[in-house]
């Protein structure tokens, strides 16, 4: 008989009563105290554990924003206002304890928050992006490294299939295997008039955008086993896209066809795929001709949010997608877009 169950209590049994009680209470205040321990070992911190989460949201940025051009790829580190990735904000609980994560593009915007934030969880992570972005390549090592996790950089450009091949057979070896892979890397210009887009910089975008992502995806399924997540970044473009991203938005499109199509191709094997589709997000891709300098002025005024995204708004997305709790989900569109027609 359960002896808190104080329905069947007999008139003579309250010192039992009472010393149940105090184990019980002493049992909890333990757990209670172990708490932050358990959080600081699963990739968080005791700090994180027991501090409240705000319910504001941080007071990010919106149009209108200074004009400002840069290079192709483009540095994070040179941006204004320089975006947030999460460096001093996500908190781990180690919802990726143990997985190993390859992170195309990983070195800004979206695919460096999703690596701060993997680090944080419990992931070991390695990173691809272009060798002209090695400053802010070398932020992101860091700040993986501080999390307690094994960090891999992996330069180099993804159109080019050896490569692509290359570096998923490094990322395997360096990391020890292979749980998540995140195709993340993109090219995005700003055209206004198909008279004007050459084939040059058709192929560029699919280039990067599809055949790398085939490539990549196509290396790395080999090594990946049951219960492993494979995450895309599309964009709200595949669904309402912009005229002058005519090159953009169809590789974008393309992209969730893919997802859909390999989610049912991999099932029987429990590999999961799965996409994100954002809205505007405040990253380098904007800078480096993703936006004519009078739309960036206004960039991500549109949604009902009246603002762009931060990329590290974004992270949370991807570590749902890749943790072991969304087992049922495959084949889906996460949509962030502050309101924005996503699915």
């Amino acid at each position: 008989m359960d002896t808190n169950d104080h329905s069947n209590r007999k008139p003579d049994d309250g010192a039992e009563v009472h010393a149940s009680r105090r184990r019980f209470v002493g049992t909890v205040a333990a757990g209670i105290a172990a708490a932050p321990a358990l959080a600081q070992s699963q990739g968080g911190s005791a700090q994180a554990a027991a501090a409240p989460r705000s319910l504001t949201p941080p007071p990010y940025p919106g149009p209108p924003f200074p004009r400002q051009k840069q290079d192709w790829p483009g540095l994070a580190g040179k941006m204004t206002p320089r975006p947030d990735h999460g460096e001093t904000s996500y908190r781990g609980s180690g919802r990726l304890a143990g997985r190993r994560a390859l992170i195309t593009g990983g070195d800004s915007g979206i695919g460096r928050a999703v690596a701060i934030a993997f680090a944080r969880e419990g992931a070991d992570v390695a990173i691809g992006y272009l060798p002209a972005e090695e400053a802010d390549a070398r932020e992101v090592v860091a700040l993986i490294r501080q999390a307690g996790r094994n960090a891999v950089a992996l330069p180099g450009d993804i159109r080019d299939e050896a490569f692509c091949k290359k570096m998923v057979e490094q990322a395997v070896r360096q990391l020890g295997g292979l749980d998540i892979l995140v195709n993340n890397a993109a090219r995005q210009q700003s055209i206004d008039s198909i008279l004007d887009l050459t084939t040059a910089e058709l192929d560029w975008h699919f280039k990067t955008n599809l055949y790398a992502l085939f490539w990549i995806t196509k290396a790395a399924v080999p090594h990946l086993p049951p219960g492993a997540s494979i995450i895309t970044t599309a964009s709200v473009q595949a669904y309402d896209p912009s005229p002058n991203l005519l090159a953009y938005s169809q590789t974008k499109a393309a992209q969730v066809a893919f997802t859909k199509s390999l989610a049912k191709q991999l099932a029987d094997k429990g590999i999961r795929v799965n996409a994100v589709a954002p809205g505007p997000v405040w990253t380098p891709l904007q800078v480096t001709g993703g936006q004519t300098q009078s739309n960036l002025e206004k960039f991500g005024g549109d949604p009902p949010m009246k603002r762009p995204a931060q990329p590290a708004e974004l992270a949370p997305a991807y570590v749902s997608l890749a943790a072991a709790d969304a087992s049922y989900t495959t084949g889906q569109v996460y949509g962030v877009a502050g309101g924005s027609g996503n699915p």
